[in-house]
């Protein structure tokens, strides 16, 4: 898994979109959209995008009127976003019933889809400085703890798991990923969804049950003009 990697001021990516959208207005006299963001700064995700212009807009790099499909566009003076690190994306979770992933799979072997640059002040405070990994949530049985369809997850690595932590589990015995929380009972695993129309799954103790990570921040998705 590769290791946090910090910077100070702007990150590469937020530098990369600045650029961007500088040499953009300057060319054709008007803003990029988000997809065009995406596809210059090597971001597969438009909710990806959003995620670094809500920082640039929260930082003062930007100002973004939502109202229209191109409503991006650069301040100045632009005050500094302050220290970065880079999250790697591990692959998808499911929130929902489990998914099937290729056999002899784990999450280490997903191929990154894209990096995360999150600021430090955002992070919690004991989480800082740690080794983290991104997953994008698929379905909605996490959507009463607030994580939804399409939202990214930041979880530290850990095999270990107390009652009430969400977390990613792998069921290598069936070859199955989710997103749940977990509970441990006295000869079973509950792994509970927060979706009440959802009923928990529970798996036997002679079963196979591998904890992969404990979420530890939500990127929410953000609908916007694409």
């Amino acid at each position: 898994m590769m290791m946090v990697r910090k910077s100070k001021g702007l990150g590469e990516r937020h530098q990369k979109i600045i650029e961007f959208i500088d040499g953009y207005q300057r060319k054709f006299k008007h803003s990029p959209s988000i997809r065009e963001i995406g596809e210059h700064c090597d971001i597969s995700s438009t909710s990806v995008v959003n995620y670094y212009l809500d920082q640039l807009e929260k930082s003062g790099h930007i100002e973004r009127d939502r109202k229209i499909s191109r409503g991006v566009r650069l301040t100045s003076p632009a005050m500094p976003v302050g220290d970065m690190f880079r999250v790697p994306m591990m692959g998808v979770i499911q929130a929902g019933e489990p998914i099937p992933v290729p056999s002899n799979t784990d999450f280490n072997s997903f191929t990154p889809e894209d990096s995360v640059e999150i600021a430090t002040s955002l992070m919690p405070t004991k989480e800082k400085g740690k080794e983290l990994f991104a997953l994008k949530v698929q379905g909605e049985s996490m959507i009463d703890a607030m994580v939804n369809d399409g939202d990214i997850v930041i979880l530290k690595p850990t095999q270990d798991a107390r009652n009430g932590d969400m977390v990613a589990v792998w069921l290598s015995d069936r070859n199955e990923t989710t997103l749940k929380f977990f509970f441990k009972e006295k000869d079973k695993y509950r792994l509970q969804p927060a979706n009440p129309t959802m009923k928990p799954i529970y798996i036997d103790k002679n079963e196979s049950l591998e904890i992969k990570g404990k979420v530890v921040m939500v990127i929410r998705k953000v609908e916007r003009y694409n």
